[in-house]
């Protein structure tokens, strides 16, 4: 059954709360919440690199992971994610990027 962001949110949370995560700012240590948010999302690329899409630790569950993760600080936060991404799409709508001086690739 598909979810919003912020029914998905609302699932972290009450599984924080049940698991003893923390629910509030005073409960976490957030130099830990980020970093364990970047281990997700390096997880996900060691499953990319070993071509492991869908296994339980494949590429996709781990970005389900670093999702989960950015989810329960939002709700920590109280940070309405979606409207933060929305404001951010549009900005990036009009911005420009200097590839000549990135060391990236792009279409």
């Amino acid at each position: 059954m598909p979810h919003t962001i912020q029914e998905l949110t609302t699932l972290v949370m009450d599984q924080a709360k049940a698991k003893g995560f923390g629910t509030k700012p005073e409960e976490v240590n957030v130099a830990e919440k980020i970093a364990l948010i970047h281990s997700e999302v390096s997880e996900a690329y060691e499953a990319y690199r070993k071509k492991d899409m869908n296994g339980p630790h494949g590429f996709a569950a781990e970005l389900g992971d670093a999702l989960q993760r950015i989810l329960h600080l939002c709700g920590i936060f109280n940070i309405d994610v979606e409207a933060a991404a929305t404001k951010k799409i549009a900005a990036n709508a009009s911005r420009d990027w200097d590839w000549k001086n990135l060391n990236e690739q792009h279409a």
